[in-house]
């Protein structure tokens, strides 16, 4: 069994579009046909009994010239009467069985032969009638009948065919495309539809309704199916979201965390190289967080990380970044840093901001303060490594020179000589 190539496949469309042709033209080649032979068999009949009135006023006629063997009376007679009927060969013989008077259509061309044909096919045997006269027998008449109405009926009967086919054709094809426009519109619409889900994912797209019940029904249910696959598609990109926003964030602060962090330093520093721009880091930690977390138990301790996180990113621009690097240390990110200047002044107002208490879980209030230490690409570092490095060393130099509220910014001569930092 041989399977069809995907560029071969008909078409709904073609599928019906045959059937309802081929139907029609086998209704109407059967009803044709069938109408021919009954028309054929009662001509036939019809043809008999006219040859039966021919040969009966042919014996009345030539009765008086075979009573006195006159062969021109009977002739005559004989002529004037088949030449004007359907008649093909007649003839008149007197009691002995001989011929007295004989006439003969003459063959004219093919249409004559053609006729001739059809009444030797589908006529009975040539009609014999005795010739009566004071009801004694004195001769007879055989006539043979002619072809010529057969041949109009015939031909005729295939002029109603070859055209009722044509109305039948037309007819079936108009009915195949109304019937198609209820059938292959719907399923149409339906493969766009799912064309589109299967292809673009658009879940939102949908069957409309369709006048046939079963097509209506199945765009009813796979309009269904779509509302759950779009459902499925919102709930699978929320799931999505919040999986990839807690690889790269912290739960608690929701900040972002270490290795977000440092993806974007690398698109910063690679930026600021290209464009010959500085970039600062900022390593904070907080100096009370350990005592905190002691005194007034870990729920205290988280308030303070988020009080934290939120206080610093509310003193950031909109292009720098914040992010937790873990327990009580972050980081801030200022890309496209046009002096050191500014890199201290934020971290002045970070400072700044923590003046205010945090209030914890119980309703009491705690103060906290934060060390913060600042390194510049190009300056200190020109790998994300070497800047938190920097950055850290210089968090702790600030943590020495002071219990808290302090800053250090590296220089030059720190990023050769670890022991000495300004």
């Amino acid at each position: 069994m041989s399977l069809l190539r995907p560029g071969k496949r008909l078409t709904l469309r073609s599928v019906i579009g045959r059937g309802n042709l081929v139907v029609a033209l086998v209704a109407v080649t059967m009803a044709s046909v069938s109408l021919t032979l009954l028309g054929v068999l009662a001509l036939r009949v019809y043809a008999d009994h006219n040859l039966q009135l021919i040969a009966r006023s042919i014996s009345y006629t030539v009765e008086a010239a075979v009573v006195f063997n006159d062969q021109t009376a009977a002739t005559e007679a004989l002529e004037m009467i088949a030449s004007t009927e359907e008649v093909a060969d007649a003839r008149v013989f007197d009691d002995q069985g001989h011929l007295l008077a004989q006439w003969q259509r003459p063959e004219t061309g093919l249409v004559t032969q053609l006729e001739m044909q059809l009444a030797r096919t589908f006529l009975e045997k040539p009609i014999n009638l005795p010739i009566l006269h004071q009801d004694q027998i004195i001769g007879s008449v055989l006539l043979t009948g002619h072809g010529a109405s057969l041949m109009r009926f015939l031909l005729s009967g295939l002029a109603g065919i070859i055209l009722c086919t044509a109305l039948s054709a037309w007819l079936a094809l108009y009915l195949a495309r109304r019937q198609l426009q209820g059938i292959t519109g719907p399923l149409s619409r339906l493969a766009e539809v799912a064309h589109a889900a299967r292809s673009e994912r658009a879940f939102d797209r949908r069957v409309p309704p369709a006048r046939i019940a079963e097509l209506d029904n199945l765009g009813n249910d796979f309009n269904a199916l779509l509302d759950e696959l779009a459902s499925w598609q919102t709930h699978l990109r929320s799931e999505n979201e919040n999986l990839a926003h807690q690889a790269s964030h912290d739960s608690l602060t929701g900040l972002p965390n270490r290795g977000f962090f440092e993806g974007r330093l690398i698109r910063a520093l690679r930026n600021a190289s290209k464009h010959r721009e500085r970039v600062a880091v900022l390593f904070l930690d907080s100096d009370r967080f350990k005592e905190i977390n002691d005194s007034y138990g870990h729920a205290a301790g988280d308030a303070v990380l988020v009080a934290v996180a939120t206080r610093v990113r509310a003193q950031l621009r909109e292009e720098d970044l914040v992010a937790r690097l873990g327990g009580d240390e972050f980081a801030v990110l200022l890309s496209s840093l046009h002096k050191v200047e500014d890199a201290e002044r934020i971290a002045g107002k970070i400072i700044s901001s923590m003046a205010l208490p945090v209030k914890l879980p119980d309703n009491t209030h705690v103060l906290t303060s934060l060390s913060i230490g600042i390194a510049i690409y190009p300056d200190h570092g020109a790998t994300p490594g070497a800047l938190l490095n920097a950055a850290d060393a210089a968090m702790y130099q600030a943590k020495r020179l002071s219990r808290g509220g302090q800053y250090t910014a590296q220089s030059e001569h720190f990023a050769a000589n670890v022991q000495t930092r300004s």
